[in-house]
């Protein structure tokens, strides 16, 4: 095995994860001959037959399907010692880009963020507000340190830490509908009414379809307030977040729909980051800041 070298494991793990030579070079910017050499001569110093090439697609041998899994974990791990240096090299960043999403509470999550940065006044903070998949994109396209929003939290990309749960109730104003108030309103019978909804903020990835009633009438707006008074004033209806409408909630002003067929939603809120990605002092004592006061956030 002496003379073993990375850009064997690496063209050999291309060619399992892409199917075949040609792809692999494309995928490393190679041509197909470099990569093919560099995996048989993989072979012939492992003394083993990796790759079937009998058939119409190179398959993976026995010794070469277990060779590999341990090839992936090497090349893993390879990679986060590379994030770990970058991280280690960096200097304290100037700034920290945090983007909190539209149905996040904001006053409780500027009351986090001013008790970090007040003790870390030589770091300026550029903080801006997304809706829908906008905080997404913002992570995504590297255009954010840190998100305030809720995530997909299978998403093998993702680090995240829960703040709290945010409930969506669908609500109108008194004397908005034409029909009794009860738990039984279907999305049907809400056709006919204009509904109000939220702008999404991103500009190329696909847009999730919240509580919007097919085929019905709706205004747009660009933020949770103006949606709120839009309501209240009987121009519409839609679905709110259980904090900032429980005064009217309580006095009236505002009635749930929800029911069986209107069922509202439930959101969790998180602090989300890349995992695959290296980060600098100030945002990882950030991070640690966000995970102490986690069991303490609090709507008021």
């Amino acid at each position: 095995m002496e003379g073993l070298t990375l850009y064997q494991l690496q063209c050999f793990d291309a060619v399992v994860s892409e199917g075949g030579f040609q792809p692999a070079a494309e995928k490393l910017r190679r041509t197909q001959p470099t990569v093919f050499a560099a995996v048989k001569n993989l072979e012939g110093q492992l003394g083993l037959t990796l790759l079937d090439r009998s058939g119409y697609r190179v398959a993976l041998t026995e010794a070469g399907r277990s060779f590999h899994e341990h090839v992936r974990v090497f090349l893993l791990e390879l990679r986060g010692l590379k994030n770990h240096a970058l991280q280690l090299a960096m200097g304290e960043e100037s700034e920290l880009r945090v983007v909190i999403g539209d149905l996040s509470p904001v006053r409780e999550v500027l009351r986090l963020l001013r008790g970090f940065f007040d003790d870390h006044p030589a770091t300026r903070l550029h903080l801006h507000v997304e809706a829908i998949a906008g905080p997404w994109e913002r992570l995504f396209d590297g255009e954010a340190d840190l998100i305030i929003h809720h995530i997909d939290k299978a998403d093998p990309r993702l680090e995240y830490i829960d703040l709290c749960v945010v409930k969506l109730i669908p609500v109108v104003a008194p004397g908005f509908l034409r029909m009794p108030i009860s738990d039984e309103i279907t999305p049907e019978q809400m056709r006919g009414y204009v509904q109000c909804v939220i702008r999404d903020t991103a500009r190329h990835i696909d847009r999730p379809n919240y509580y919007i009633i097919e085929g019905a009438q709706t205004w747009t707006v660009g933020d949770q307030l103006m949606k709120k008074e839009i309501i209240v004033q009987g121009a519409a209806w839609g679905h709110l977040h259980d904090y900032l409408i429980e005064k009217e909630l309580r006095d009236g002003r505002l009635l749930s729909i929800g029911g069986r067929h209107l069922q509202g939603g439930r959101i969790e809120i998180t602090a989300a980051r890349r995992r695959d990605l290296p980060h600098g002092p100030i945002a990882d004592l950030l991070w640690h800041h966000i995970r102490e006061a986690a069991a303490d956030f609090r709507i008021d």
